[in-house]
């Protein structure tokens, strides 16, 4: 632990993602890491990896150059109350957790310049296919920013913003964004199989097609109204079936839920 590059406090699922990432990347060597967690099982698949694990948060950060936070937005508080006498003062915090700011990370924690950069990923990061998106706290510097965004990229593609409040509406849109997905599909394959479609083969349709069609969004760069157009023939069955969305009120709903998360991202960092 004496050449700690990176201190994980919280050894969850998403945490792992990184991890897979960096080390697959080789950004670092798993003698590089050290991950804390009270979970037993964690902390041995974490030593599967060849990186140290331990139960204890003080003594996985306190000979950190950097620290990530990746515990639960409920958790914060307890866990910046444990770590504000051990952190060391000039160690970069980078932060996962869903609501709570920069601003309170730096406050929480000792030092008059506190780096911190605040990032919001997702859980396709597990196959190598995340969105992150970052933000630099007030003290935060171009290199912090520059190193923890490899950190994201070696899991996927990264995006970053200047202003902190749009964390919210990207935590809505991109960080739940993957239950939305599975949401569509679960039902999708439901309605598959009520018309006699086997549960595989309906979930093979539904999500290659799915695929396939945000390949064709990205790499087409036509937006998705009009993408949508060109296989909406007129009296066709999409057209049936976006006539039924649209009457039972389907965007509106979706638009709202989207607004929720926002607003539940915001509650929790108040």
């Amino acid at each position: 632990m004496a050449d700690c590059e990176l201190a994980i406090v919280g050894a969850g699922n998403m945490a792992e993602a990184i991890v897979r990432g960096v080390l697959g990347a080789g950004l670092l060597a798993p003698q590089q890491i050290v991950a804390a967690d009270p979970d037993a099982k964690r902390r041995e698949l974490f030593g599967q990896m060849g990186v140290e694990a331990v139960e204890s948060a003080t003594a996985a950060v306190r000979p950190a150059s950097r620290i990530l936070l990746a515990v639960k937005p409920q958790t914060m508080s307890a866990v910046l109350a444990e770590l504000a006498g051990v952190a060391r003062p000039d160690a970069l915090i980078v932060s996962i957790a869903a609501g709570v700011s920069t601003w309170r990370i730096e406050s929480a924690l000792p030092g008059q310049s506190r780096r911190v950069v605040r990032v919001m990923p997702n859980t396709p990061m597990l196959v190598g296919r995340g969105m992150s998106v970052l933000v630099k706290g007030s003290h935060a510097t171009d290199e912090d920013l520059h190193w923890a965004r490899r950190l994201f990229d070696a899991g996927g593609e990264t995006l970053v913003v200047d202003d902190e409040a749009l964390i919210d509406a990207v935590t809505a849109v991109s960080g739940s964004g993957p239950a939305y997905f599975f949401y569509l599909i679960e039902n999708m394959v439901a309605a598959g199989q009520a018309e006699g479609l086997s549960e595989a083969d309906a979930v093979k349709l539904a999500a290659v097609t799915c695929q396939g069609a945000a390949m064709l969004l990205l790499e087409s760069g036509q937006p998705p109204r009009e993408l949508r157009r060109k296989v909406t023939s007129p009296g066709g069955t999409t057209q049936a079936a976006c006539d039924l969305l649209d009457a039972r009120g389907v965007k509106e709903a979706m638009i709202d839920a989207v607004r929720a998360a926002a607003a539940r991202s915001r509650e929790l960092g108040g």
